[in-house]
């Protein structure tokens, strides 16, 4: 254009910093306004927005807001320099702004709400994506209703997406509850968030929701939809999901196919989770992490080692996630765990106590491994050592989640708490319990170690919960059928010999993903060995 002697207009420099803006070209946009100060016209009102607007895109902040202060009159272009402080993830710049915006309409005489419109507050609220922005986030919830934009649906979603980014699920829920109109983004920003913030159920409950509201889900929502699925085990959902994308056109979706991997793997159906990964036309590292870390947690170690080796042969770099899952020996609190679990069912004080040292070194925080010491030193009545771990986890500030499993059952998940007695069929349950427990002390060798229910109730935990779910499933489903449960606590000793044994009476193949790994039984043997 320039070599044909024509000359630019005011509408040519806005389209051409509008494209460094989506490519990203910090140089060019630099070259084309130094081109608009040669001219030595002043540039247009659009112009210098989107000057400003390209300068924010290219993480370039700074040199918009040079542009923005050398404005005559920069009121118009107060959307941009806000937006573009957000964008940069600068809440309290942009905030500051928002502030002079405000000083200066009032100083003018002009009513404040002028120039404050859904945009702004939209800008704003978009910048506070981490809980350290939280406060300012509050604030501006409150500046949203002050305006009378409350109601605006951008404005409630960015809330929503806001409340969800700082880890306050049930402020976006107050948020989403109250929202007369929702479209996708809104169940979208809902489902994600509570699949990021590890709230699963509340997945599914919000996803039956949005189907009832007729609101047709794309592949955003099934990614979360299929993240709960997995965390629950609840792999008849998923399987319903599966479905979905093939009828919404997301089969071929690489994303949903990587995301299929993992549930299944997840949900204890290994077969069904390598034919998926075996049809995928293209497998990046995501592909084989689901694949090589759903092997891992199942115990194949020989297999995912030579998934790994496949990888590397396929030209696919290993991220650290999936090295670490491939390796013969773990650099990490796995081993020391299994052998402090070992210690438990042998009774060597001396050996758990040196495993336990190295475990929290390695992992702190995790409470499981100071309750296994605990009931080590409680086997053989070694009450100190009860009493020294009783302090650690107190000066730690350390506490037990309470122990909960959950089971599937006509595409419902089934939640049972340690020792519950408000399902709808507990007395049925408990009944179940009972029988088993006697048929148990029946076949069960005299030479090893059982107390059953009895010791649960001593502690005062009550049942453990996947005894219950284990009771329920066997109540509800055809003799034969697989039962899956999934544990958030890691299977304490007692447990673990009560599921085998019954897998050997009952004739049922068990699947129990705990907090470590998952644990096949069948016919009086764990997949794990007994070492977990």
């Amino acid at each position: 254009m320039l070599r044909s002697s024509f000359f630019p207009n005011a509408f040519t420099f806005p389209f051409l910093l509008k494209s460094c803006a989506v490519l990203s070209l910090p140089l060019t946009a630099s070259m084309l306004h130094a081109h608009v100060i040669r001219t030595g016209s002043q540039p247009d009102p659009y112009t210098r927005s989107s000057l400003i607007n390209a300068y924010c895109k290219c993480s370039l902040p700074g040199h918009a807001r040079k542009v923005f202060d050398e404005m005559p009159n920069p009121t118009i272009c107060y959307n941009a320099m806000i937006s573009g402080y957000s964008f940069n993830s600068n809440p309290l710049d942009a905030v500051r702004l928002f502030c002079q915006m405000r000083r200066e309409e009032e100083e003018d005489g002009l009513d404040v709400s002028v120039h404050v419109n859904a945009v702004t507050l939209l800008s704003l609220v978009s910048g506070c994506s981490v809980a350290t922005h939280l406060t300012v986030g509050v604030c501006l919830h409150g500046c949203v209703i002050g305006f009378g934009f409350g109601a605006d649906l951008a404005v409630a979603n960015s809330l929503v997406t806001m409340y969800v980014r700082c880890g306050e699920v049930e402020l976006a829920r107050h948020v989403f509850d109250e929202m007369s109109v929702k479209d996708l983004i809104t169940w979208n920003a809902m489902i994600s968030g509570y699949a990021q913030n590890g709230h699963a159920r509340s997945v599914l409950e919000v996803y039956s929701e949005m189907k009832l509201s007729g609101v047709r889900a794309d592949a955003v929502t099934l990614l979360g939809v299929l993240s709960a699925c997995a965390n629950l085990g609840a792999q008849g959902i998923g399987r319903e999901v599966e479905r979905e994308m093939e009828r919404c056109g997301f089969g071929c979706n690489p994303f949903l196919r990587n995301a299929l991997v993992n549930m299944y793997a997840r949900c204890g159906n290994l077969t069904r989770a390598r034919e998926v990964f075996d049809c995928l036309v293209e497998k990046s590292v995501v592909s084989w992490t689901a694949i090589i870390g759903g092997y891992g947690i199942h115990g194949r170690g020989e297999v995912a080692v030579e998934l790994f080796d496949e990888m590397v042969e396929s030209g696919v770099r290993p991220d650290e996630t999936v090295f670490v899952t491939s390796m013969k020996v773990r650099p990490d609190g796995a081993v020391w765990g299994a052998l402090l679990g070992a210690c438990k069912i042998h009774k060597n004080v001396e050996l758990a106590e040196l495993a336990f040292k190295h475990v929290v070194e390695l992992e702190p925080m995790n409470i499981g491994y100071y309750v296994l010491l605990s009931n080590i030193y409680t086997d053989v009545n070694n009450l100190e050592g009860v009493l020294k771990v009783r302090v650690m986890m107190r000066e730690r500030k350390l506490r037990k989640d309470p122990g909960c499993s959950y089971v599937e059952y006509k595409g419902k998940m089934n939640l049972f708490y340690s020792g519950d007695m408000i399902h709808h069929q507990s007395k049925e349950i408990y009944r179940m319990l009972d029988e088993l427990e006697s048929l148990v002390k029946e076949i069960h060798p005299p030479d090893e170690k059982y107390e059953g229910r009895n010791e649960e109730l001593l502690i005062g935990a009550g049942v453990h919960s996947e005894k219950l779910a284990i009771a329920f499933a066997l109540l509800n489903t055809r003799s034969g059928t697989k039962i899956t449960v999934m544990k958030n606590l890691r299977v304490c000793v007692d447990c673990h010999l009560f599921i085998k044994l019954v897998s050997k009476i009952v004739n049922r193949q068990f699947i129990v993903r705990d907090a470590t790994r998952f644990h096949h039984f069948r016919d009086g043997v764990c997949s794990c060995n007994d070492y977990w």
